[in-house]
């Protein structure tokens, strides 16, 4: 499918793209056209929760993350999962959504082939991105609220970038303990983990506060320090 990615404005553009059950649909961020270059280019894409239990591209922090990372400078995508609006094929437990997200990682390395390749997911679609990580060459990954209890993300070959996890300490459907203690067994790659005190699942009244974490977080990554 050839899609003139770089001619595209900026702000939020609908895409229908191919994905291996059929048509994906996704958004993709594009930065202003006054952002500063960095020394680090890069591009991301996020995956949503569970689209089982409601989960889609327009969940709030998914799009908050998208935001945040397009105003840093980085084409950022979001996408349905299978069987969600108009994306086509059915729910594959992760399987099929991670063969779609190394598709559509190929197609942003097609489209921008000098920029590093960034991840993240939330909840259910951080399982997603961290599954695919390793084969699709990403340079970062965000990992939000990962669901260690109910998916193992020790069951596939590991990220070996840098990897960032966001957890609320008060999470009511994926249990913090859990998380805590897979982050510290972590040997070859260890994340690195940022605690949000009082923060739901959804961390209600935090995105704000979420985005100006990953500011500080990614800024001097694209600053190469």
């Amino acid at each position: 499918m050839n899609i003139d990615w770089e001619n595209m404005s900026a702000g939020e553009n609908l895409l229908q793209l191919e994905g291996g059950a059929g048509k994906i649909e996704a958004i993709l961020h594009l930065p202003p056209g006054d952002v500063v270059e960095t020394p680090v280019q890069a591009m991301m894409i996020c995956c949503h929760p569970h689209p089982l239990h409601g989960g889609t591209m327009t969940n709030k922090i998914v799009h908050i993350v998208c935001k945040t990372f397009s105003k840093m400078g980085l084409p950022s995508l979001r996408f349905n999962f299978r069987s969600i609006g108009e994306s086509e094929g059915s729910h594959d437990e992760g399987v099929g959504e991670s063969d779609d997200l190394l598709i559509l990682s190929q197609l942003m390395g097609d489209a921008w082939p000098d920029r590093d390749l960034w991840l993240a997911g939330f909840s259910f679609g951080s399982w997603v991105a961290a599954h695919s990580a390793f084969a699709a060459q990403a340079k970062q990954l965000l990992s939000i609220a990962p669901p260690v209890q109910h998916f193992d993300f020790n069951k596939f070959s590991q990220p070996t970038c840098p990897w960032l996890v966001l957890m609320g300490d008060e999470d009511d459907v994926v249990e913090p303990a859990k998380v805590y203690e897979w982050v510290d067994s972590q040997e070859d790659n260890k994340p690195e983990l940022i605690r949000f005190a009082g923060a739901g699942h959804f961390f209600h009244g935090e995105m704000v506060n979420m985005s100006k974490i990953l500011e500080n977080h990614y800024r001097p990554v694209l600053q190469g320090s």
